[in-house]
C-alpha cells in the first residue's frame, strides 16, 4: 500500500486555475510535513518562468526543455524560506495531454535533482526514522486527472509506486507551534594553512561543528524536560470541529552541553592561524509539528533542524551578497564586520502556519514582497511582515597577506613540528619562537 497525502483543499483550485494557463507545461514544488502514517501538503508553488521560455513555448511541444538546473535552483531558495518541520515534498507537472507519456519520467528526474541539491547545503543528517519517499504529481490540462506516484530518493533505482492524493479543509488548524531564542557566540578559526582564506568553506566547516553541539542539547518544552517517545500533547485538551487556525504555541529552552561526557577523551589542538571569523547574536526559531498525536521526538528535531538551517542559510545569504557586490575574485577580506539578514515572518491566510524569510538592514518592504511573489506565489501585506529579532553580526578578524615562499616553508615545518607535539600531548617554548619570528598568530582550544 502507497503513501497517502492530505492536501490543503485550497491547492485544488491553485493547481486548477494553473491549469489553464498551460502552455504546454508547467512545473512546481510540493510543500509540507512528513510523518510516519501520512504526509501533509499545505502548499503548491509553481516555477517561476524564464523569459527565454516564452520563446521556447512558439516551438513545439516537448518535456526535453525543461530547465532542471533552474528548478532545482528555485528548490534552495524556497527551503531557505520554510520554518522548522516543513520541507519539499516533491514536485508537480501539470502538462497537456500529449506530453504525458514523458511526464513521469521527467518528474522522477526532478524529484532526484531537487534532493540532490537540498542534501549537499544541510548540516545535519537524516534520522533513520525520516521518510524518504517524495512524490511526484503529475495533472493533465485537459482532463484534469490526477496521478500521483512516489519514489524513494535515497534508492537511485526506485521504482514508481502509487500513493493516494486527497484533500481536506483547515488542514493545518490545530497544528503545533514550538518557538525558541538561540544566543550564538561562535568563533572560527581561519587556518594560516588554508587555502586563499576561503571564508565561506571555513565558515560552513565552523557552523558543522556547532550544530553537532546544537543537536546534543536538552529541550525544555514549556519548562519541562519530555520523554522523546511521549506525545506531544499528552495531557491536552484537543477540540474537535474546529476548522479555524487555532496554533498551540510551545515556548522552548535550549541547553547547550558546557563539556563533553567523562567517558569521551578531549585533547587540546593548536592551530596556526591567520584570523577569525566570530558569529554573534541571538536568532528566533520556529517549527511547527501535525496534530495527529505527535511525538516529542518529532517536534524537537524539528525545532533543532531549524536552528541549525536558520544561521546557516544566513551566512550563505552574506556570502552571496558579498560576491554580487564585490565579484566572486575577493576571497582575502581584511577586518570587516558585516550584519547578517535578520529573520522575519509572514502569516499564510488561511493557515496557522507561517513561512519566514531573511531582510538586510538596506532591503524595502517592497522587495521582500516581490521576493514571495517570485518564490512563493504568495503575495504578502507589508503590515503582516514581523521583523522577530534583534541584529545578530558577522566580525571577520584580519586576514594575513599571502606568505612568500621562504615564510610558507618555515610555517609548514614549523606547523609539523606542533602536530608532532600535539601528538605527544606537549606544547613546547621553541616551536612559538619559530612562528613568532615570521608572524603574530593565536592558538585556539577546540
Amino acid at each position: 500500500m502507497g503513501r497517502t497525502y492530505l492536501v490543503e483543499e485550497g491547492i485544488g483550485q491553485y493547481l486548477t486555475e494553473l491549469s489553464t494557463k498551460v502552455k504546454p507545461y508547467v512545473t512546481g514544488l510540493l510543500i509540507g510535513q512528513c510523518s510516519p502514517q501520512r504526509d501533509y501538503v499545505i502548499r503548491a508553488v509553481r516555477t517561476p518562468p524564464k523569459e527565454q521560455q516564452q520563446e521556447e513555448s512558439l516551438g513545439p511541444p516537448k518535456l526535453a526543455s525543461l530547465d532542471e538546473e533552474w528548478i532545482t535552483t528555485h528548490a534552495s531558495q524556497v527551503i531557505r524560506m520554510l520554518p522548522g518541520g516543513l520541507l519539499v515534498l516533491g514536485v508537480f507537472m501539470i502538462a497537456t495531454p500529449e506530453l504525458a507519456k514523458d511526464g513521469q519520467n521527467a518528474l522522477r528526474k526532478l524529484i532526484f535533482s531537487v534532493e540532490k541539491c537540498l542534501s549537499k547545503r544541510r548540516l545535519w543528517k537524516p534520522a533513520e526514522e525520516d521518510v524518504s519517499d517524495r512524490a511526484a504529481l503529475q495533472i493533465c490540462s485537459a482532463t484534469k486527472k490526477v496521478v500521483c506516484r512516489t519514489y524513494d530518493v535515497q534508492d537511485p533505482k526506485s521504482s514508481a509506486k502509487p500513493a493516494d492524493w486527497k484533500y481536506q479543509s483547515a488542514l493545518t488548524a490545530s497544528w503545533v507551534a514550538l518557538g525558541c531564542t538561540v544566543n550564538v557566540n561562535i568563533h572560527i578559526p581561519l587556518l594560516a594553512t588554508s587555502p586563499n582564506h576561503d571564508l565561506e568553506k571555513n565558515t560552513k566547516n565552523g557552523l558543522n561543528r556547532w550544530s553537532k553541539q546544537i543537536e546534543d542539547s536538552v529541550f525544555l518544552i514549556n519548562g519541562q524536560v519530555k520523554d522523546e517517545d511521549t506525545e506531544l500533547l499528552e495531557g491536552q485538551k484537543k477540540f474537535r470541529g474546529n476548522t479555524q487556525p487555532s496554533t498551540q504555541f510551545s515556548d522552548v529552552k535550549v541547553l547547550t552541553q558546557l563539556c563533553q561526557s567523562a567517558s569521551a577523551r578531549s585533547t587540546a589542538t593548536v592551530q596556526v592561524c591567520s584570523g577569525s571569523i566570530n558569529l554573534r547574536g541571538a536568532v528566533k526559531c520556529r517549527a511547527y509539528i501535525h496534530s495527529n498525536k505527535p511525538k516529542v521526538k518529532e517536534a524537537i528535531q524539528a525545532l533543532k533542524r531549524d536552528i541549525i538551517n536558520t544561521l546557516s542559510d544566513r551566512c550563505e545569504i552574506l556570502f552571496e551578497d558579498l560576491i554580487l557586490n564585490e565579484g566572486p575574485q575577493k576571497k582575502n577580506f581584511g577586518r570587516e564586520y558585516h550584519v547578517l539578514p535578520q529573520r522575519l515572518f509572514v502569516p499564510v491566510a488561511g493557515s496557522s502556519v507561517m513561512l519566514s524569510d531573511y531582510k538586510f538592514g538596506d532591503e524595502a518592504a517592497g522587495e521582500i514582497q516581490e521576493r514571495f511573489v517570485e518564490m512563493l506565489d504568495q503575495p504578502v501585506q507589508a503590515e503582516d511582515m514581523h521583523i522577530a529579532e534583534d541584529i545578530s553580526t558577522v566580525d571577520i578578524c584580519p586576514v594575513t597577506d599571502s606568505l612568500s615562499d621562504t615564510q610558507q616553508a618555515q610555517l609548514t615545518k614549523a606547523t609539523l613540528l606542533l602536530k608532532l607535539q600535539q601528538n605527544m600531548g606537549l606544547v613546547v617554548a621553541a616551536a612559538v619562537a619559530v612562528l613568532a619570528s615570521i608572524f603574530s598568530f593565536n592558538y585556539f582550544s577546540d
